[in-house]
């Protein structure tokens, strides 16, 4: 039997992670809704979450905005929703500003790395905004 070269074994060493990884399917738009969305809008995004009960407004049923839109999934309007754009600061509104939050977050994360903040938020809401595209009804 023939004895494998060093360099070969390494490259095998490091090709396994990365192909577990690959095999995993993770979801990153999923796992935001559930991290941040869920609590109110319920894992189905019918707008039945465990604490839907203690808000002033009922949430919104996620799964038909699509539907309410003429058919057509209404993608800046959502980002604009999750980011906050165009909130005021004393404003009424009854959902957290979700860029603010991932902004914080980021900022604590990242304290001494260099990181791209506008990118970082822009990709968090884009996986969320993606994930609610897909939860739509037919």
């Amino acid at each position: 039997m023939r004895i494998l070269g060093k360099t070969w074994l390494i490259s095998l060493a490091l090709a396994l992670p990365a192909t577990a990884l690959a095999q995993a399917k993770v979801d990153f738009g999923k796992g935001e809704f559930e991290a941040n969305c869920a609590a109110c809008h319920g894992v189905t995004g019918k707008g039945s979450g465990p604490i839907a009960d203690l808000l002033k407004r009922s949430p919104p049923d996620l799964t038909t905005l699509q539907k309410r839109n003429g058919g057509v999934y209404p993608m800046a309007r959502v980002y604009e929703t999750i980011d906050g754009v165009g909130v005021a600061e004393h404003g009424t509104r009854d959902m957290p500003i979700w860029g603010r939050e991932y902004s914080i977050k980021a900022a604590e994360y990242y304290m001494d790395v260099p990181y791209n903040q506008e990118a970082y938020v822009r990709a968090r809401i884009l996986a969320l905004a993606e994930y609610l595209s897909r939860m739509q009804v037919k």
